[in-house]
């Protein structure tokens, strides 16, 4: 089991706060993001759980037990960091061995876990190998091998993708999340990259300053955002903010409407603008307008290629439907 409840945890550095108190529940066999900028704590948060960090109050329960002052090493859990933390002495096979010989585990049973670890991460042919003769992937692959053995609890990871490339880390996202499946072990997962979090969460939670913003599905989160910094935040490109007379119309201090629920037309249209950059991908192409009287740049998102180019005026009409509405507070009016 992996339930994980955080009560009123707070977390302080001297005099400043950098996680208020806060309430959270992880349940067992979520994979849970925790998304937000950089500072934001979700670091901080996940060290906290693992017991890196001491809390300055509040209590975490892990499968109902008190783990608030237990040793990291005592708390069931095991942490994946962005850096691999491999011993590059060891072999593959010695690296994932290492938590299991520290803690007295039968040789044969060692052999047995790091057998069916190194199957389910495609590192059968490597297990020989220095983490120098690895790829990156791979190198976080023998991470998370050594993390699987331990059969823990649940499963922290700690950016683990941010030093891969761009198509490693779309790989990588998808055998993560294909070992979640397998396992059925709960995972909690720390990114600043909100795509990472769209595509592989069950749940995410939102963080800004120490504070949880938002909890919720992906879908939820895209489609309800509780508010102005979860709209902006979640979404690819970002959902546009609009104030002023323009929200007003709408009863609200500021709407948002996301760049695929913009029509672009060249004769007609609620909105009217200059397109500076178009950003042609195959299927879809962005334009980013400007001079349109109600923020500083408009995202739009059209499918296919589209022939606009910089300079041509375009006219942009929202679909009613889709618009967010928000109150002075950055809240969400329902």
């Amino acid at each position: 089991m992996g339930r994980i409840t955080l009560d009123k945890v707070s977390k302080r550095f001297g005099d400043v706060e950098v996680i208020p108190p806060l309430d959270l529940t992880i349940e067992d066999g979520e994979f849970t993001v925790f998304v937000g900028p950089s500072g934001c704590g979700k670091s901080t948060l996940l060290r906290l759980i693992a017991g890196l960090e001491d809390t300055s109050g509040g209590q975490i329960r892990i499968d109902k037990q008190d783990a608030t002052h237990v040793p990291p090493a005592k708390r069931g859990l095991a942490m994946v960091f962005q850096s691999y933390a491999l011993y590059p002495h060891m072999s593959v096979r010695k690296n994932i061995a290492f938590p299991m010989r520290m803690a007295g585990i039968p040789v044969d049973e060692q052999n047995r876990r790091i057998d069916a670890a190194a199957k389910a991460l495609n590192l059968t042919a490597y297990l020989d190998r220095k983490p120098g003769q690895l790829s990156g992937g791979q190198r976080q692959r023998v991470a998370i091998g050594r993390a699987i053995v331990r059969e823990p609890a649940a499963f922290l990871f700690d950016e683990p993708l941010s030093n891969l490339d761009a198509a490693l880390r779309v790989g990588m996202r998808l055998e993560i999340s294909e070992l979640h499946k397998r396992l059925e072990t709960t995972m909690i997962y720390v990114t600043h990259d909100q795509v990472e979090a769209m595509t592989m969460a069950d749940k995410i939670v939102v963080l800004q300053a120490g504070v949880i913003e938002q909890v919720g599905s992906p879908l939820e989160l895209y489609h309800t955002p509780r508010n102005t910094f979860v709209a902006g935040f979640i979404g690819s490109p970002k959902m546009n903010l609009i104030s002023g007379p323009e929200a007003a119309k709408h009863g609200a201090d500021t709407i948002g409407i996301r760049p695929e629920h913009i029509d672009v037309s060249t004769t007609e249209g609620t909105w009217s603008g200059v397109v500076k950059v178009s950003e042609h991908l195959g299927s879809d192409t962005f334009f980013h307008v400007y001079d349109t009287g109600l923020t500083e740049m408009m995202t739009v998102r059209a499918r296919g290629e589209v022939g606009l180019r910089h300079g041509d005026r375009v006219f942009l009409t929202p679909r009613e439907d889709s618009l967010h509405r928000f109150d002075a507070n950055g809240l969400r009016i329902a």
